[in-house]
């Protein structure tokens, strides 16, 4: 699929709209990430980059083109203490 241009906001909502080139993926890995909470729940978060927008006349400090990424993330509860379930024995509040 060729690349599309787009006007985005770009850095920052107060800025004007940037031009770039909406860049389809080709080929993506998208691992879970397991993060651990002080209450004991471990969540289960993972990216889903749907495409990247190269912003023109736009780089970074070692001259690389700059990107915006376009997506989402999907995030799961892998586990959770039993007494932060509703229900649950402990001090979770039930509704």
């Amino acid at each position: 699929m060729a690349e599309r241009r787009i006007r985005i906001p770009f850095p920052t909502p107060t800025s004007p709209p940037a031009d770039g080139s909406e860049v389809p993926v080709a080929q993506a890995t998208e691992r879970w990430s397991e993060v651990t909470l002080e209450d004991g729940t471990v969540l289960r978060v993972k990216p889903n980059v749907m495409s990247a927008i190269r912003m023109d006349d736009q780089y970074d400090a070692d001259g690389n083109p700059v990107y915006a990424v376009k997506g989402n993330q999907i995030i799961t509860i892998a586990s959770t203490p039993a007494s932060l379930r509703r229900g649950g024995s402990g001090t979770a509040r039930s509704n």
